[in-house]
């Protein structure tokens, strides 16, 4: 899978340190790995849901959240939104 885009986890960890290390053992499973549905996704990720068109990721240990869109056919992932537990819970992201 291709992740679109790095920048926005490093901006994130920038301000949330603690946050580097499993956003990035996050991309790196992303990337390394090919998913067809959100079962095969789920295997891997098993603290992932599925939100109307959207999947949001625990990180960090249910700490922080990523949205992210997926295209499983073309294998692309883009990151929508990297949040603390309290600014995911606002909803503003949807």
């Amino acid at each position: 899978m291709k992740l679109i885009s790095n920048k926005a986890l490093r901006e994130f960890a920038g301000v949330h340190a603690d946050a580097e290390q499993p956003l990035q053992d996050f991309r790196h499973l992303m990337e390394q790995g090919t998913y067809a549905n959100f079962a095969q996704l789920k295997a891997t990720f098993a603290n992932v849901d599925k939100v109307g068109e959207r999947y949001v990721f625990n990180i960090g240990g249910n700490k922080y959240r990523l949205v992210c869109a997926i295209a499983f056919q073309p294998g692309l992932v883009w990151v929508k939104a990297v949040l603390t537990h309290s600014e995911y819970d606002k909803g503003a992201w949807k």
